[in-house]
């Protein structure tokens, strides 16, 4: 899919609906999955490792679940890397990237897309060459969503306090970008940030990773994705030679900061060991097979 065909497929979105825009996407080669109506909670089994492409299934999931809103995995999976920037009671991050985006090489985004609580995400072209780490620096209230990651795209909304619905809408686009890097701008939101180093694959490809950096993105992990993020953190772990001592040492004080119970830490790394295979797993890729149609209530095992 073009960036013109992408904008103005999130331009018409609010007119056309979900499934049609779900289905359109995957028609032009960018995976999806659903997630719940008026929140973030992935509804399939695997969450953002079930996205497809495949147009029949995405057409089945809307048909199940008509309402849903629509998620798409982060990173070189579907072409963009997104920068969000969070509006919350403690904080607001938007005047911190302003500062920031010349500096940390973030202002070649495409498009901004203003998100239901007052913040914004920014889209970068992803560099297929070079996946980047999802991470997440709450103290500035800034995500970065890249391998490993997902977002909720237009039409979609979310629940806000007081009982309103409010939508995710594009507020401004681009003919061109350039890819943002994530590394930079992380540094400089946190200049003391470890430098503890691991290598884990992503799609295939080596990628430099960092223990503490990772354990601060699970600890920014939102309702709907704390699960998910802790079972992709500890496959990356598992990748990279560690057992799974070392991976609750790393992972679950930072897990239960996010608010997972004991019980749920320890199942959630024990199904990374069990799942991942010596060789490179694609987590950052839809699986080869189309995943069934799940209940709602199951949607969260792993």
């Amino acid at each position: 899919m073009t960036i013109q065909d992408f904008s103005a497929t999130l331009a018409q979105a609010a007119g056309r609906g979900a499934r049609l825009t779900a289905v359109g996407l995957a028609s032009a080669g960018v995976p999806v999955f659903p997630c719940t109506s008026g929140g973030k909670r992935p509804l399939t089994a695997h969450g953002f490792l079930d996205a497809t492409t495949d147009q029949r299934l995405v057409a089945a999931w809307w048909r199940a679940w008509p309402k849903a809103n629509i998620g798409m995995p982060t990173g070189p999976i579907s072409g963009w890397d997104v920068v969000d920037v969070d509006v919350r009671p403690s904080g607001d991050g938007r005047q911190a990237f302003q500062n920031l985006a010349g500096r940390a090489g973030a202002d070649g985004w495409v498009f901004k897309v203003g998100t239901p609580s007052g913040g914004l995400h920014y889209y970068y072209p992803a560099d297929p060459t070079r996946p980047q780490a999802s991470w997440a620096c709450g103290a500035a209230h800034m995500d970065f969503r890249g391998a490993g990651g997902y977002i909720i795209i237009p039409p979609s909304a979310t629940n806000q306090p007081g009982g309103q619905r409010v939508p995710y809408r594009l507020s401004d686009a681009r003919e061109a970008g350039t890819p943002v890097d994530a590394s930079r701008l992380r540094g400089l939101l946190d200049p003391q940030f470890a430098r503890r180093r691991l290598s884990a694959r992503v799609g295939g490809q080596m990628l430099d990773m960092d223990v503490s950096r990772l354990a601060d993105w699970v600890a920014g992990r939102p309702e709907g994705e704390r699960n998910q993020g802790l079972f992709w953190a500890s496959c990356r772990l598992v990748e990279a030679g560690h057992g799974v001592a070392q991976a609750l040492s790393a992972l679950a004080p930072a897990a239960a900061q996010a608010g997972l119970l004991d019980r749920e830490i320890s199942l959630t790394v024990a199904s990374a060991f069990r799942h991942t295979q010596p060789a490179p797993l694609a987590t950052s890729t839809a699986p080869a097979s189309s995943p069934a149609l799940v209940a709602p209530r199951e949607a969260v095992v792993l």
